[in-house]
């Protein structure tokens, strides 16, 4: 892992038709009429090759913005107002909760880093103008906070290095929790430093909420997290969204990956396309100013001297409000903190795949001269606009990168950069001519009232009311809700549309108020994402083979919608009636040229693999096993990030792959340690990679020898026709025991250099 920490603190369902959001009713934001004028921009790009590193006034960074034509940035709120924001989220009344790490990377040395002294702010806008105004410590002495959800009166919070989620509740109106309780508690410290831990608590549209990096889902029962093992992992690093129709996206910064995850939802395995991105270039950014502060060095510069690549891809979102141009609706938005910009990506829908596409050729969405513009999160909100988090600041890389032997840090010293702190902005998005829209009154408002808005244009809208109907557990809504699935008014002003029935549909779900009626009539909506939507929501009819509802899924078998028939391999591999295999079958047969449906055809089957791989290690001893199983849920969160998930790299070639030239390295108990310990730089079996790969010693010593024993075992020598050998005397040799990385670890105290290959290559073992 490496770089930004965004990059590192930095899949739902199947491929789904992204281009333009779905609303029931015409949205108050129309299209301009000359679309390539909003897409166009008033000057050329230039790049400013002497910005100053000095902090700048929050209305002299809104001067250095390039943005197209007719958008404006606006100040929402900053210094000394708030401080080192990474995350916010916004409660049924648009009261704006903010997560600061205020102790993140306060020195080059990370000096004082995990102290409690970080808080969660309250922010109001009193006045409707769109800037706040009003702010409180919702919560303070906080371990650098990460992941924060409203849910009904209630705040989650998740802080780094544990995994236990907390409650937080104002019961006395006055800006400050005084009630807390656990809602997930685990009860363990969280490995690894703080780059490497999750991220999200993303409520989907499927009900359950999804973190990135640990291989698990949850769901909100009763005031408490139920959690789901996810069976292939997770993934992703810093960043979490999901668009109109529960479809997930991930990043992958560590490994250069601007997006990732979203072909599958991650509970179904994980599959990937080297060719996701439709144009070959889409891993190139182009930014406004010279970029002197990248881990990588000079041979991550252009000519021009700004940055040529990914580099810590985090914080994305789907837009999905209604008050900026419709031409941006389901696109995809990821920012890149290096480069000091923020990527607009067309997401189109190809046979079934899902690919990403630069909106712009050689320019960014947004672009920034200010050096200190970090933004680190964007999210669409209650208002239609577009949230961005500015964490404005000098270093925005973690201490592993910024080490006394790193390229970064004479780069920060010479600069100053170590001394630009604890400030912060939050910025909304707005469009010449449409006018923000209404704050929201959904905490007060009743039950009944908050149906109608799961047919609001504004997906934030939508999203929060049917997580509000859920919280509450309403059940006198429920024949509205089964009216408004079927297509009829409801309580609604107009008949809904697709998107009001799809809402719900889920909410009916939520509320464990789904029958088999409404799904069957679901199953013949004119809407193919409805369509798919309840197929998804019958897989606990498939799970007890329901013979009728296979029969109503056979209908779709050849459904126009590679969407619907993608989900149906998806969801009807929980059967074990015959005819749900035929229909899978034919599916196969009829598509056999389509990658999509030949490639979830080889996630299925791995799936199957993965559950026989514990039978697998049920002959290894507990200690083994135990040792395995953990660096297998490391591995697949983190070390993939860079290695591939399978072990054999990544389309971008961030790092070596772990089978094939370097397996011989394998073998070398000692120096595998080494590596994980210390580290490991240069050309590598003659091949140099952007960047190096990072000490992990940080980390304790059964942490390091669960990671190398996976990858012994799992991807080393059993590559080599060892794999059915169990022998002692062969686990002695793939094992790695937490003795053995202290023994090296000892050997090797003081050093503070990474390693080489040449050194390496003359380890004896």
């Amino acid at each position: 892992m490496k770089k930004a920490i965004w990059s590192i603190l930095a899949s739902a369902s199947v491929s789904l038709i992204l281009v333009t959001c779905q609303v029931s009713k015409k949205s108050p934001n129309d299209a301009p009429a000359n679309v390539q004028e909003e897409m166009s921009f008033a000057t050329p790009r230039t790049v400013d090759q002497n910005p100053s590193p000095a902090p700048l006034s929050p209305e002299q960074s809104l001067r250095t913005f390039r943005v197209p034509k007719g958008y404006r940035l606006e100040l929402v709120a900053s210094e000394p107002m708030i401080s080192e924001p990474v995350a916010l989220t916004w409660d049924g009344n648009g009261r704006m909760y903010v997560a600061q790490m205020e102790t993140y990377m306060q020195t080059v040395d990370t000096t004082g880093e995990h102290v409690s002294a970080s808080r969660v702010m309250l922010l109001e806008d009193t006045n409707g103008d769109g800037k706040m105004d009003k702010s409180s410590v919702f919560i303070d002495k906080l371990m650098l906070p990460r992941m924060v959800l409203c849910v009904g009166d209630e705040l989650l919070v998740n802080e780094t290095d544990t995994y236990d989620v907390y409650a937080y509740k104002d019961t006395n109106g006055d800006g400050k929790a005084d009630q807390k309780r656990p809602v997930y508690k685990l009860g363990k410290k969280s490995p690894g430093n703080l780059e490497h831990q999750r991220s999200g608590l993303d409520w989907n549209l499927d009900n359950w909420i999804y973190v990135t990096v640990d291989p698990v889902r949850f769901r909100y029962v009763n005031g408490q997290l139920k959690p789901d093992t996810l069976i292939n992992g997770s993934n992703g690093q810093w960043g979490l969204t999901h668009d109109n129709y529960g479809r997930l996206f991930f990043s992958r910064g560590g490994g250069e990956n601007a997006g990732s995850g979203f072909q599958i939802n991650p509970a179904y395995g994980q599959l990937e396309f080297r060719d996701a991105y439709i144009d070959s270039t889409f891993g190139a950014v182009w930014p406004i100013i010279k970029t002197p502060d990248i881990q990588g060095g000079l041979k991550r510069l252009r000519e021009d001297s700004t940055l040529n690549h990914f580099t810590s891809g985090n914080g994305q979102s789907i837009f999905r409000g209604d008050r900026l141009p419709q031409t941006l609706v389901g696109d995809y938005l990821i920012n890149e903190p290096v480069a000091r910009i923020i990527r607009r990506a067309k997401v189109i829908a190809n046979e079934g795949k899902t690919t990403l596409e630069n909106a712009y050729q050689q320019e960014e969405f947004i672009a920034s001269t200010d050096m200190n513009f970090r933004p680190v999160n964007t999210y669409t909100g209650p208002d239609g606009c577009l949230y961005i988090i500015d964490m404005n600041r000098g270093i925005i890389q973690e201490g592993t990168w910024t080490g006394p032997d790193s390229y970064l840090r004479p780069q920060i010293l010479r600069l100053g950069l170590d001394q630009n702190k604890q400030r912060g902005r939050i910025y909304r998005l707005v469009y010449e001519g449409i006018t923000p829209g209404p704050k929201p009154q959904m905490l007060t408002e009743s039950t009944n009232k908050l149906v109608t808005y799961l047919d609001h244009p504004n997906g934030w809208w939508r999203d929060n009311a049917q997580k509000e109907v859920i919280v509450r557990a309403d059940q006198t809504v429920v024949p509205i809700l089964k009216q408004i699935a079927q297509g009829e008014q409801g309580n609604l002003s107009r008949k809904p549309g697709a998107l009001g029935r799809l809402h719900a549909l889920w909410t009916l779900e939520g509320l464990g108020a789904i029958d088999k009626e409404v799904v069957q009539n679901a199953l013949k909506d004119q809407d193919a994402q409805v369509r798919r939507a309840a197929i998804w929501i019958s897989e606990p009819y498939l799970k007890k083979n329901d013979t009728a509802l296979i029969n109503a899924l056979a209908a779709l078998q050849n459904d126009p919608s590679y969407d619907v028939r993608t989900q149906l391999l998806l969801s009807l591999q929980y059967s074990e009636v015959p005819q749900a295999k035929e229909i899978m079958n034919h599916i196969l047969s009829a598509n056999a040229g389509n990658e999509m449906l030949t490639s979830v055809k080889k996630t299925i089957e791995k799936n199957t693999e993965i559950r026989k791989f514990g039978h697998k290690l049920g002959n290894l001893d507990a200690a083994s096993r135990k040792l395995i199983l953990n660096g297998s849920i490391t591995f697949k969160s983190l070390c993939a990030t860079c290695h591939g998930g399978d072990g054999k790299g990544l389309p971008t070639q961030i790092a070596p792959p772990l089978v094939g030239n370097f397996r011989r390295m394998m073998e070398k108990k000692e120096a595998m340690i080494k590596i994980v310990l210390h580290g490991l730089t240069g050309p590598v079996e003659g091949k140099t990679y952007p960047d190096m790969m990072p000490p992990m010693g940080t980390n304790d010593d059964e942490w390091v020898a669960s990671v190398l024993s996976y990858v012994r075992y799992d991807l080393g020598l059993s590559e080599r026709g060892f794999g059915g050998n169990l022998s002692p005397e062969f686990l002695s040799r793939v094992i790695v025991t937490p003795e053995e990385v202290k023994k090296a670890r000892d050997q090797t105290a003081g050093r503070t250099k990474t390693f080489t290959w040449e050194e390496l290559e003359k380890v004896s073992q």
